[in-house]
């Protein structure tokens, strides 16, 4: 064989590749294309609701309320992470940080016209991390796991306790008066054991007192979320109408009471709202009670 015909004969052994069938390339990737396909259809979110009378079906989800449950959620579990490695203010301040924007992300779906029930369902979810599973795995580890089985115990009743209160709160949405909240609200009840740890963790907390203290606070917590109790839900309150120049101005002090020692005010203030149910409901039921009796 001469050296020409060798050389032809190894330049088209390597350029076979470039002189494929183009078929087999559409080919591959339409099956690609295929697969993508398959998988967004097949993992897509179906909704029915009523509109107008009519049934509808609507797919995919609502992206910007979602985005307020996600970060609410991230925040719980940043909450979780800084708590097992003992960063004890992070944990607090992450749990104060998920309830604003657990806040923020009805009203923007209400605003937005954008409500769903998958919007319903994750935020339901991401309470139960953020309002339920950081502030008590927060409490153990600060304090409550020196205490032994009674401290994991106390824990895991607060976590029950608000795995219920949600649950109760789903199925009772449009049958219950807006007013009021049935029981103490998880994220409130999250807020008063955060603000607890933040407040006394720079304490000595190998003092009895502050176990003793930090165990009735959790479990106070957690048995007021599935009690009977009537909360005020401030949702009565017309933010569009306006106001006397005198509440902005109250508002604004607040803020700047909060900042002078935020854990202390945070403290008094959420332990204020836990307190006001049992208070309000013994009143009435002693304005109520028979003379005499």
């Amino acid at each position: 064989m001469s050296q020409d015909s060798r050389n032809t004969e190894h330049d088209d052994i390597d350029c076979g590749g470039a002189h494929a069938d183009p078929a087999a390339g559409k080919d591959q990737r339409s099956d690609e294309e295929d697969l993508a396909a398959a998988f967004v259809r097949e993992t897509e979110v179906v909704e029915e609701s009523i509109e107008d009378g009519k049934k509808v079906r609507r797919r995919g989800i609502y992206l910007l309320p979602n985005l307020f449950t996600t970060s609410a959620l991230f925040a719980g579990f940043f909450s979780v992470v800084a708590g097992i490695n003992g960063d004890f203010t992070a944990a607090a301040v992450a749990i104060f940080i998920a309830m604003v924007l657990d806040g923020l992300d009805g009203r923007v779906a209400r605003l937005t016209n954008t409500q769903s029930a998958f919007g319903a369902e994750y935020d339901s979810l991401s309470d139960m991390l953020s309002f339920g599973v950081a502030p008590a795995l927060v409490a153990f580890t600060w304090i409550l796991q020196d205490i032994g089985k009674t401290g994991w115990v106390v824990a895991f009743l607060y976590v029950a306790c608000a795995a219920l209160r949600l649950a109760r709160f789903n199925v009772q949405i449009g049958s219950v008066d807006k007013k009021w909240f049935i029981g103490l609200p998880s994220p409130s009840a999250a807020a008063f054991v955060a603000a607890s740890v933040w407040t006394f963790h720079s304490f000595d907390a190998d003092a009895v007192g502050f176990k003793l203290l930090m165990l009735l606070v959790v479990a106070a917590a957690g048995v007021l979320m599935v009690s009977n109790i009537r909360y005020y839900s401030f949702k009565d309150i017309d933010l569009k109408g306006p106001v006397p120049f005198v509440v902005l101005l109250a508002i604004v002090l607040g803020f700047v009471v909060i900042s002078v020692e935020p854990s202390v005010m945070l403290l008094l203030l959420f332990g204020t709202y836990v307190a006001s149910g049992p208070t309000l409901a013994i009143m009435r039921k002693m304005r109520h009670a028979p003379p005499g009796s």
